[in-house]
């Protein structure tokens, strides 16, 4: 049976196909597409969109929205895929994609096993787009509206080579998430999970607290003496000073759902460690015996869901005594 013959077998002319594409990048948002292709209609090579070259979908893409009955494209951006996870967002945008048709399907195909309640009496086919043509068509359609985008934020964020890798978990996508960091449309709990696998990944949010926070401290008038510096007891996040008061600050990165606040987060073993280490640091600069007053600061910096800074909050004399 042939994927126009498979949709035939339904007896009806309103016939709607949906799919999505984008579930499982780094970056960007999800896609969905609803479609309802005319009785008849056969196009040339339509199959699943992952099945054909990116000229071929250029191609076919063109000519189903030249000739469909109607379609709808929509997408879920990656802050609110990280607000309700990424199986709620895609089930977001295939009601979107059909509310979006301007003619009310009588059946609707759905790519899957699971069904995202359109609104519409709808069915779930697995593997339904190489299964039904109507689902192909919207695949293609999702996939190229996708990929559309992705060329776009390339432009928007030239250093991660979204044109090359369209968002997807690649090792040179992976590799410049290290480089220059998690950029707003990059998906805060995908990386979370590839953390977990990569420990360099986990770093990524922490060195650009610590640049903000930095940059936080100069503006309010701190010279910054050292930055991580280290001894065999610990690390200091930064060393600054603001008139008599020789400042030992801990950075601590928050991202939405973090357990902790910054000074929460600092247990007693490592205010332990920070003031061993902030001993040997004015002994090393020969401050014991100054006027120097040692402070220990801790400084949140709080991300949103989109990865970007919202606030920084310095707790002063957070430990220490």
């Amino acid at each position: 049976m042939t994927l126009y013959e498979y949709d035939q077998s339904f007896g009806t002319e309103l016939l709607c196909g949906v799919d999505e594409a984008g579930r499982g990048p780094f970056a960007g948002p999800v896609y969905a597409a609803a479609v309802i292709l005319p009785p008849g209609l056969e196009i040339e090579g339509l199959n699943d969109s992952k099945k054909l070259t990116n000229k071929k979908r250029e191609k076919i893409f063109e000519q189903i929205t030249q000739q469909a009955v109607c379609y709808s494209i929509a997408s879920v951006p990656p802050d609110v895929i990280d607000s309700i996870n990424i199986l709620q967002a895609t089930f977001l945008a295939m009601r979107k994609a059909v509310s979006g048709l301007s003619v009310r399907p009588k059946l609707v195909l759905i790519d899957g096993d699971k069904n995202p309640d359109v609104g519409v009496h709808s069915k779930c086919i697995v593997k339904g787009d190489a299964t039904s043509a109507s689902i192909a068509a919207a695949s293609i359609l999702a996939k190229v509206a996708r990929d559309r985008y992705m060329l776009e934020l390339d432009q928007l964020y030239p250093e991660y080579q979204f044109a090359k890798h369209k968002g997807y978990g690649t090792k040179l996508h992976s590799d410049l998430i290290l480089k220059y960091g998690i950029s707003p449309v990059h998906r805060q709990s995908f990386l979370k999970k590839l953390a977990a696998k990569n420990p360099c990944l986990a770093e990524i949010n922490g060195r650009r607290g610590e640049e903000a926070a930095a940059q936080c401290l100069h503006e309010k008038g701190y010279t910054i003496l050292a930055r991580n510096y280290r001894a065999f007891c610990g690390e200091i996040d930064i060393i600054a000073l603001q008139g008599n008061a020789l400042v030992f600050a801990e950075v601590k990165t928050r991202s939405p759902g973090s357990l902790y606040a910054g000074k929460e987060a600092v247990t007693s073993k490592k205010q332990e460690r920070i003031l061993k280490t902030a001993y040997i640091y004015m002994k090393e600069k020969n401050l014991l015996s100054g006027t120097l007053q040692p402070r220990f600061d801790v400084l949140e910096v709080r991300l949103d869901n989109t990865g970007q800074i919202s606030a920084i909050e310095q707790i002063e004399n957070a430990f220490g005594g």
